[in-house]
């Protein structure tokens, strides 16, 4: 299966709905990076009338996400990936249609390259920055995933 944004929101739909209902959705995959979209509506919000910490994760997350899945299907092979470690900083308020986009897909293509010749895991990190519609960002994420040829 070809790895597009139509594609990735329809899996979301059926196997991450929060993140569907939440209002994820991913924008551009090119071969070296992705952006996801989220907007503040109702049901990300926090008490303070700006986006919960965690949907904002699962935007980050969602940009390394796919780049991963990407290169594990251009590998034509059978790869574990797992989050093992998560850090985030927030600078401001998220409202509005925040961006995440992370450029880490060579990163990820040299990790999935070692794992095949050494048969070992590897542990690579992928940094998501978040943007709103005025340029600023609002947080960063930096996801620590392990990739593992099986």
């Amino acid at each position: 299966m070809k790895i597009t944004p139509g594609k990735i929101n329809t899996f979301m739909l059926f196997k991450l709905p929060l993140a569907y209902f939440g209002g994820v959705r991913v924008k551009t995959i090119a071969h070296d990076a992705a952006v996801v979209k989220i907007k503040h509506k109702w049901i990300n919000q926090n008490p303070f009338k700006s986006m919960f910490w965690a949907a904002q994760g699962m935007a980050a997350e969602m940009s390394t996400g796919v780049l991963v899945m990407q290169e594990i299907e251009k590998s034509n092979r059978k790869v574990s990936m797992l989050v093992v470690h998560q850090e985030s900083d927030f600078f401001k308020k998220a409202t509005g249609k925040i961006l995440f986009t992370c450029n880490g897909g060579n990163k990820i293509r040299e990790a999935i390259e070692a794992s095949i010749e050494t048969g070992e895991g590897q542990v690579i990190i992928l940094k998501s920055e978040g943007v709103n519609e005025d340029g600023v960002v609002v947080s960063n994420f930096q996801f620590q995933w392990s990739l593992k040829v099986k």
